[in-house]
């Protein structure tokens, strides 16, 4: 299948480069509207109770949450000065003014004290926008914003609205200040890595098409869909991402089939049959891991799968296509403008270091199993103090208009710390439900703020746990209420993400173990690169929780933490780095197979499989944690979670578990690394053939001996080869 594939582009190769100018051109344009198409918001359950009494009261009871804050401030002078109660006038008269405007209310009014700050030098008016749905909404908001400064006053703007459209002005500049920073260092490293120009270019064309395309999809999609504005940051993040990985291993494949002395058209069949097939299911893999985030109901979660799943499958399509196109048109000239990099003394021959790194493993394979399980669960403890809570405008840098509106109403005004817990009452007896709720513990208050409403403060922050056990025994009193507020919002979607968290790890492990047992033959493989998955996972995941949730590195990352951990975005956190870690571990088991099927000796095929790929993969690790940290030192923390998150699990999976961990625990398994029962072990798919028998007689290339020692097991001593000139530049 992958040969014919191979065969079909080198044929097709002008239309296929035809094809993606095509693609660019109209991502370039069209593709480029995704910044104005998408949507903040959606971390909640729409059928939770806690929106749901929202809903309620915002329509039944007619006091729906405030769209938009404005905040005046003065350094020297307070609010009631003559000149500034001018210029608020003046303002808030204009505002009103606006057709875009449903109803706005200011301490002008004179019922609502509470809109001036303790020290009577700021004031907030909240603002309420017309339209029917967040767009009609954001529209309004760009129209009025011009008008909605205060002569003389500092003015921020707050609110949903704000808030949604500053996380996509910020989106934007991350992006910007990302590429500048990765892109030039990414060219210099794969310099370094090819030893030549023109080789180099090519995974960054590849990375710049995969993100044009993945513009383009997730612009269509939000036709029907609605998509966060944070799924720009991860198509950036993982099409160029996955691009770069997956050029370097069929580039570099297509080389040493070059090296060999192949002509063009059979290097590209071989490098189709091999990397481009190895391309596929770790492109397969992600895309599928991605998928089981579609199961929760929150639109940011959807909305963030969508975005990296067009990512990576269009890093993947444009891999076994357009790049093999390019190939095949270059041919030989992929060598063209060669870098004469010196070449340290005694340096050994190519490969040296991962051939005694190969032979140190398979001769002490429990050593290597026991201490790296061991630092890797010292890594993942502080995981089992995780303290989850929701998030809100603190996901922002400090000096962000939102930001600040939240700060300054939290420590400046009347009550701003409190963030009340509201229980609609259906059947109109608030007074007699607020007494009831007013015994419980932990709540300080309770008023029946209408027939059908109450009105609860806590001392507990709404994000603490103690807050959300006062939510669930309102609930339990009062079953027939409706209970909303901060505390319930996140209540009920802990409660959302517990329950559909196993079958979204079913979703993924399935995913997986049928994939790989169809890439590889093998049963044990599979189930062993889950459980190697949840390794690197946990070890990335209390790395994770010691930076953001303990507060280390607040400066070096200029982030603020919460005391807690928002957790949706490590469900999203988890879905990407299960993809990315199966991505390294198809990457060593697809050679692992290429070599069991050309000698059927294990500890042969485990050790030669490390020493041909360890060197790809350091330096497609390498390469992704560039692209990575441009993005983990952004400026919303959401992004940066998931952006350190990769770097530690990319450390930890390109060095412990794929260097280290696997080849110990295949060393271990010996045959049985291969073993299938029954008819499973008679079943060959077209993903495994590819491996080995589409590959055709290809003459043995492995002329430099290294010697491995047989172990207990049976598996005689072994030759581990050298790789051929192509790939000898990534060893280098």
């Amino acid at each position: 299948m992958f040969g014919w594939w191979g065969r079909t582009v080198v044929r097709v190769r002008k239309w296929v480069i035809l094809a993606a100018l095509a693609l660019i051109a109209v991502g370039a344009t069209w593709g480029f509207g995704v910044f104005d198409a998408l949507t903040g918001g959606g971390y909640d359950d729409p059928d939770s109770e806690s929106n749901q009494a929202a809903e309620a009261i915002a329509e039944r009871l007619h006091r729906p949450d405030p769209d938009l804050i404005v905040l005046w401030s003065s350094q020297n002078k307070t609010v009631q000065d003559a000149s500034v109660r001018a210029a608020i006038s003046a303002a808030v008269a204009g505002i009103r003014e606006r057709p875009e405007v449903a109803n706005v209310s200011s301490y002008l009014d004179g019922r609502a004290p509470g809109l001036i700050s303790n020290d009577g030098r700021a004031t907030y008016a909240p603002i309420w926008l017309a339209g029917d749905d967040a767009d009609a909404k954001l529209a309004g908001y760009e129209a009025i914003e011009p008008h909605l400064e205060a002569a003389g006053l500092r003015t921020d703007v707050g609110g949903e609205v704000a808030f949604n459209q500053q996380a996509n002005e910020q989106s934007e500049k991350d992006i910007t200040r990302a590429e500048l920073f990765s892109l030039p260092v990414l060219l210099l490293l794969l310099i370094l890595i090819f030893r030549g120009v023109v080789a180099a270019l090519s995974p960054l064309i590849i990375g710049g098409l995969a993100i044009l395309g993945a513009f383009v999809a997730v612009r269509g999609l939000t036709y029907l869909t609605d998509i966060s504005v944070f799924a720009i940051n991860i198509i950036t993040l993982l099409g160029l991402g996955m691009a770069v990985d997956y050029s370097l291993f069929v580039v570099s494949r297509f080389r040493e089939e070059l090296a060999s002395g192949r002509d063009v058209p059979e290097a590209i069949r071989i490098t189709v049959a091999t990397a481009g097939r190895t391309v596929l299911v770790s492109g397969l893999t992600i895309v599928l891991a991605l998928s089981s985030l579609l199961i929760f109901p929150q639109p940011f979660l959807g909305g963030m799968a969508i975005g990296g799943m067009a990512a990576v499958l269009i890093a993947m399509l444009a891999a076994l296509t357009v790049l093999p196109a390019a190939l095949a048109m270059l041919g030989h000239r992929i060598d063209r403008l060669r870098i004469p990099l010196p070449r340290r003394r005694n340096a050994g021959p190519p490969g040296a270091g991962w051939a005694r790194l190969a032979r140190s493993v398979m001769r002490r394979p429990v050593p290597y199993l026991l201490g790296v399980l061991a630092l890797l669960v010292v890594f993942a403890l502080p995981f089992t103090r995780v303290e989850f809570g929701g998030f809100d405008a603190r996901v922002m840098p400090v000096d962000t208009p939102a930001r600040i509106v939240v700060d300054t109403l939290r420590d400046d005004f009347p009550g701003g710390d409190i963030t009340p817990i509201d229980v609609y009452a259906p059947a109109g007896n608030a007074e007699a439900l607020a007494g009831r709720i007013a015994g419980l513990r932990g709540v300080t208050d309770a008023q029946a703020t209408d027939k059908s409403l109450v009105t609860v403060t806590t001392s507990d922050d709404p994000s603490s746990d103690a807050a959300r056990e006062v939510v669930r025994e309102i609930r339990g009193l009062a079953p027939d209420a409706l209970v909303g507020g901060r505390a319930a919002i996140d209540q009920d979607l802990l409660e959302s993400l517990a329950e559909r968290l196993p079958y979204m790890a079913l979703i993924m492990a399935v995913a997986t173990i049928v994939l790989l047992f169809l890439a590889f033959g093998s049963v044990l493989l599979p189930i062993k690169a889950v459980l190697m998955n949840l390794v690197s996972i946990g070890a990335s995941f209390g790395v994770v929780v010691w930076i953001f949730q303990d507060g280390r590195l607040e400066g070096l990352l200029r982030f603020e933490s919460t005391g807690f951990i928002e957790p949706s975005n490590m469900i999203l956190v988890l879905a990407v780095l299960f993809g990315l870690a199966t991505d390294y571990e198809v990457f060593l088991l697809s050679r692992v197979r290429e070599e069991w099927d050309r000698t059927g000796d294990n500890t042969t095929a485990v050790a030669t499989g490390l020493q041909h790929t360890g060197p790809i993969i350091t330096a497609a690790a390498l390469l992704l944690i560039v692209v990575v940290s441009g993005f983990a030192t952004g400026g919303v923390s959401i992004v940066k979670i998931i952006g350190v998150g990769m770097i530690v699990a990319i450390v930890v999976d390109a060095t412990l578990v794929r260097a280290l961990l696997v080849p110990a625990t295949m060393r271990l398994l010996g045959r049985m690394n291969w073993w299938a029962p029954g008819p499973l072990g008679r079943f060959r798919s077209p993903l495994l053939e590819s491996a080995g028998t589409d590959r055709g007689a290809v003459p043995d290339q492995h002329d430099d001996v290294e010697q491995v020692e047989p172990e207990a097991d049976g598996d005689h001593a072994t030759d581990l080869g050298e790789a051929t000139e192509g790939n000898s530049q990534i060893q280098r």
